[in-house]
């Protein structure tokens, strides 16, 4: 049983690996293909390598016995968004083809959903599934954030950074990680960012409309993000004044 568990985890391990190769493959053909330069080429091999390094030592934690097809379509995904990265490094030094980093984008923004429904129908469901998942996309909102920033502003960066300052505010408020319950204006918030921010920086809009959908995306999520940190704000506050009583009677019987 202990050898058939090894095997096991080194056959999970070598998707992974095979994953990071994938990705590596997909830079050089991009690179090759539109002559990217030396900003995009690091960024995406950096990005291909800490993605194969964070993914390994999860599994590893996890002790996943089968890396899954629904974690195959997420690396599929992540393989996408390693290219948009790639490029969006190599357009702050020159102008790669903006239908390329359309095309990748819409392509890793259709793919959304499918490895969820994947591994709901394989009965492969798992956390570190839906963390994989979550964190792919958020990564390329903060990427899409970027490019589209160059163009209309650093406040753009909000889209992206927003995310990632919830899960550090945590860190100091832990009552910011509890829970929350199931919301389906959540899920169609977080799914219109990357929609909003493909649209606003293919430049197939007049500049005051490409604005105005960022704008749009921002103050959603904002919305969002407030309803969410409101709803955790009261549940804590009420858990607690349920159990001052109790730790109240608890002292009063240790005396």
């Amino acid at each position: 049983m202990a050898l058939n568990n090894i095997d096991d985890a080194r056959l999970v391990q070598q998707e992974t690996a095979v994953g990071a190769g994938v990705q590596i493959l997909v830079l050089a053909l991009l690179g090759t293909a539109i002559g990217m330069g030396p900003a995009g080429w690091v960024t995406g091999l950096v990005f291909a390598v800490v993605l194969w390094a964070v993914l390994s030592r999860a599994l590893h934690r996890s002790r996943l016995r089968s890396f899954g097809p629904a974690n195959r379509v997420t690396l599929g995904r992540a393989t996408l968004v390693g290219g948009v990265t790639a490029l969006v490094a190599d357009s702050f030094v020159s102008a790669p083809p903006v239908s390329l980093l359309v095309g990748l984008t819409a392509v890793a923004l259709l793919l959304d959903g499918v490895d969820g429904k994947v591994a709901r129908r394989t009965g492969t469901s798992t956390a570190l599934g839906a963390r994989f998942d979550m964190e792919v996309d958020a990564f390329l909102i903060l990427v899409l954030s970027v490019y589209v920033s160059t163009a209309m502003g650093p406040w753009v960066l909000l889209i992206g950074l927003m995310r990632y300052a919830f899960v550090a505010a945590a860190r100091v408020a832990p009552w910011l990680n509890a829970p929350l319950p199931p919301s389906m204006a959540r899920k169609t918030v977080a799914a219109m960012q990357g929609i909003c921010l493909l649209v606003a920086g293919a430049g197939l809009l007049p500049y005051a409309a490409g604005f105005g959908v960022a704008l749009l995306a921002l103050g959603l999520l904002v919305w969002s993000f407030g309803r969410d940190v409101l709803w955790l704000w009261r549940t804590s506050r009420l858990t607690a004044s349920e159990a001052a009583p109790v730790q109240r009677v608890l002292e009063l019987a240790g005396r």
